[in-house]
């Protein structure tokens, strides 16, 4: 089994900046890929920003510009670094994990989510 364990939510005002952090452990032979998902209420979860081994980066077109993702293989922890963020950012972020075993089988993990929330 895979545990990821996320934080760094919170309330931040409109323009702030915010850093998600997000840990793998556990059962982990290879990581594929690393990423974050968000749901606002009343929408559907919706990629923010995903980073696939060996692969381009790719960022949903409204955090283009504002969003980074990054990752530490020797950690297996990502991280999504936000700034000048905006009252559409306000949802729950996931991080979610694409893990290989030997066999080259995928399977996907999902964080707890963490509550990012901006307002003035």
């Amino acid at each position: 089994q895979v545990q990821l364990v996320e934080s760094g939510g919170g309330l931040v005002q409109p323009g702030g900046s915010l850093r998600l952090s997000c840990a793998a452990s556990g059962s982990i032979f290879s990581i594929y890929a690393m990423g974050w998902y968000r749901q606002a209420p009343g929408k559907q979860r919706e990629l923010v920003a995903a980073m696939p081994r060996g692969g381009s980066t790719n960022y949903a077109n409204s955090v283009k510009g504002r969003f980074t993702i990054s990752r530490d293989n020797a950690k297996n922890t990502v991280y999504l670094q936000m700034t000048s963020l905006k009252p559409e950012d306000t949802a729950v972020y996931y991080c979610n994990v694409v893990v290989e075993n030997s066999w080259r089988v995928r399977n996907d993990y999902w964080g707890q989510g963490t509550q990012v929330t901006v307002s003035s």
